[in-house]
């Protein structure tokens, strides 16, 4: 490892301007390149107190062992150098966007005599039209071959082309109208080239003139009575606006924009682009890239600008960019692309109306593209083993830990407050086992606290089970024992430690213990089975809480950890300082995605408790009584007033409910407290049914909405 000291500029060398910088290492291999608007103030940063750095910045630096720079005269130069050199030298510690495949376009080839319409890949060429990208060359496909009615362009091979000019024969596509056969000279090459045209006008946009066009001939076709010539124009027009329907508007003012969203957690970020041409969506991509610098999202997207229109130039470029985050400066990246573009480009935040409604659904397929590179990548089994391997060396443990449990806490300002347990197997979540937690050993909000009653409470049962199967010979000090479990808890009808089995797994189907995770009298095994590795969703105090509940219990075969958000820093107990996992670390990364499994496992089932709460109504609790017949209630006496008036048999009048429901449903509603009358805000005066205002259905069953917006609800999460 480097001392950054020992190459460090001397004092006074560094110019005082703009430039580009270059990191190598001892190899003379360029591992880092940077521009900035002062060399003098940019690389001065590098060189501090390494604490200070952050560690991925600290890392860069002590790996270099030399710093060049080149200076430029102004910021919109050192960009383009930047991205210049970051393409010929692959530096490992720049942010570098992978893109998993190479988008198909739509492309008209304008250069030849005889422009043909076909699919594309890979480097543009001069003298060729694009449109796309696509997501899938299926989708290109399907869109010409509806427009080849109304535009029979050409969209054969050379080699078909020059054997059917040969022969005097065109080929199938000619014979069925789907082409003008130009190789048998049926159009001329003027002719073929403005329908070329015209299909191109079309794709960009303009389609309202063709569509008046043809139903305007349509109609004097009708008028002459040339009914055939009609229903070809008819169909015509069909397929038009078939073609058009595959990308519907979503920018009403035709607009030609480039949308570009981002999605990233602590190691890496996802890249999201959706290319509206005309107001129309007429393409998407997207890149993934690991986080390999310290970087905020406005750089991110800076990257994204240079990887996306760096060899682009004139229209590719579009007119407007849109962006969730705007660089820092801001003034040389625009001016660039107005550069590339040769006229004025908008970057810009959308702050308001269809554009940032669009910019939403961008930023969603962002998020689930990140998803989706996270599942891939921990489906491989050899990066999975990498990771365990990774885990048992950093927290020095005997063996790979096979099995992982995470517990987070949850709740709203202290109320609904809930755990969760999330469990990992081999690396992979074994959605079957979840469980989650109502915490009931006292109120208010202490995560610590409810830390250690999570971990006692889930352990306690483990030892019960054991100690029910014969496995454990002894009772331990601190553990309550017996056939069933449940008592433990306080001897509550129904555990509220619940087990999660109504996820659906791919298949649609509930996911469920199989039969290996059956007890002799067919219920799951809820805690029969003791994880390797115990991980919390937080930091030192939250680990100590851990550690100590499985000290009380006498358990000292499991290891425990935690893992801080802030600084994605492992925690152990007993140790002042956090173990750092290299950022590029498998093992850190299942780490991460363990924690926010549990994270996101818990903050749902606190939401659907919170929503439970706020709909309950005096109808809930009667035992026995579903849905179905709830509703049924309310729908044939109005609201809950006149159900608690009705008798016995007026209540059997209801279909569904028998005497025996009919007298409980009675029974509760005599002991339940009356809901509070209607006032009418306007006059102050208290309403009655017979005033017009009774108790509506969602009053009846308890449906309400939290107080506050979606947006503040969720800020106040934890």
């Amino acid at each position: 490892m480097a001392d950054p000291s020992s190459y460090r500029p001397r004092p006074g060398e560094i110019p005082d301007s703009p430039g580009v910088y270059r990191f190598r290492d001892e190899h003379r291999r360029v591992i880092y390149v940077g521009k900035a608007k002062s060399l003098r103030q940019r690389l001065a940063n590098y060189f501090q107190d390494l604490a200070n750095l952050h560690p991925r910045t600290r890392t860069m630096v002590t790996t270099a062992a030399s710093v060049e720079w080149t200076v430029v005269s102004t910021e919109v130069e050192a960009l383009q150098l930047e991205y210049s050199w970051i393409k010929e030298y692959d530096p490992r510690f720049n942010v570098k966007y992978r893109d998993d495949k190479s988008y198909p376009y739509l492309a008209v080839t304008m250069n030849e005599e005889f422009p043909r319409v076909q699919v594309m890949r890979g480097q543009k060429k001069k003298g060729v039209r694009y449109f796309g990208p696509y997501g899938h060359a299926w989708a290109i496909r399907d869109t010409v071959d509806l427009l080849l009615r109304v535009f029979p362009v050409r969209t054969c091979s050379a080699g078909v082309f020059k054997n059917a000019a040969r022969t005097g024969r065109p080929c199938l596509l000619g014979y069925i109208d789907k082409c003008s056969a130009p190789c048998v000279e049926r159009i001329s090459p003027e002719d073929h080239r403005e329908l070329a045209d015209e299909f191109c006008d079309f794709m960009a946009g303009r389609t309202g003139t063709y569509l008046r066009r043809l139903e305007r001939q349509m109609g004097e076709a009708a008028e002459d009575m040339e009914y055939e010539r009609a229903a070809r124009l008819r169909d015509d027009i069909g397929a038009l606006k078939k073609a058009m329907e595959k990308s519907a508007v979503v920018l009403a003012d035709a607009t030609d924009a480039d949308l570009i969203a981002v999605a990233e957690d602590e190691l890496e970020a996802a890249v999201q682009i959706f290319h509206v041409r005309g107001g129309r969506v007429r393409g998407q991509r997207g890149w993934v890239t690991d986080k390999v610098e310290e970087i905020t999202t406005g750089a991110l997207v800076e990257h994204a600008l240079q990887q996306l229109y760096g060899e682009e130039s004139g229209d590719a470029v579009p007119k407007e960019v849109l962006v969730p985050a705007l660089p820092d400066p801001v003034e040389p990246v625009q001016q660039w692309l107005t550069d590339r573009r040769g006229s004025g480009v908008s970057l810009r935040i959308p702050q308001r109306g269809d554009k940032k409604a669009l910019m939403e659904t961008v930023q969603r397929n962002a998020q689930q593209a990140l998803v989706l590179h996270k599942t891939k990548r921990a489906s491989d089994l050899t990066t999975r083993s990498r990771a365990l391997e990774e885990i048992a060396e950093a927290l020095d443990l005997d063996s790979a830990p096979l099995r992982i449990e995470c517990y987070d806490i949850s709740h709203l300002q202290g109320d609904d407050v809930v755990a969760s347990m999330v469990v990992f197997e081999d690396g992979l979540a074994r959605k079957s086992e979840y469980r989650r937690f109502q915490i009931k050993g006292f109120r208010g909000q202490d995560d610590v606290r409810s830390m250690h009653e999570v971990i006692t409470r889930r352990f306690r049962r483990y030892l019960a089970e054991k100690e029910r199967t014969g496995e454990w010979a002894d009772g331990v000090d601190g553990t309550e024992t017996g056939d069933d479990p449940r008592p433990v808890d306080g001897g509550a009808p129904r555990p509220l430690d619940e087990p999660y089995a109504a996820e659906p797994g791919a298949d649609g189907r509930a996911l469920t213990d199989g039969p290996a995770l059956k007890d002799d009298d067919g219920r799951p095994k809820r805690f029969a089975y003791p994880p390797q590795l115990v991980v919390v969703d937080g930091g030192q105090p939250q680990v100590a809480a851990a550690q100590r509940a499985l000290d009380e219990l006498g358990i000292d075969d499991i290891a425990v950890c935690g893992l801080a958000k802030r600084l994605e820093e492992v925690w152990v107990p007993r140790e002042d300082d956090p173990v750092v996992l290299p950022r590029t670390s498998e093992g850190l990364y299942l780490l991460q995605r363990v924690r926010d499994e549990a994270h996101r496992f818990a903050i749902t089932y606190q939401r659907t408790k919170r929503a439970k709460r706020f709909r309950a109504g005096p109808l809930d609790d009667v035992p026995g009584l579903g849905e179905t017949r709830k509703q049924a209630l309310i729908k044939h006496f109005g609201s809950v007033k006149k159900l608690r008036s009705a008798t016995i048999d007026q209540i059997c009048e209801v279909p569904g409910i028998g005497r025996k429901t009919a007298e409980t449903v009675a029974v509760a509603l005599a002991g339940a407290a009356p809901a509070a009358p209607a006032v009418n805000t306007a006059t102050g005066e208290i309403m009655d049914d017979e005033d017009g205002a009774p108790e509506t259905t969602a009053d009846a069953l308890g449906e309400s909405v939290s107080a506050g917006t979606p947006d503040e609800r969720r800020g106040q999460e934890r």
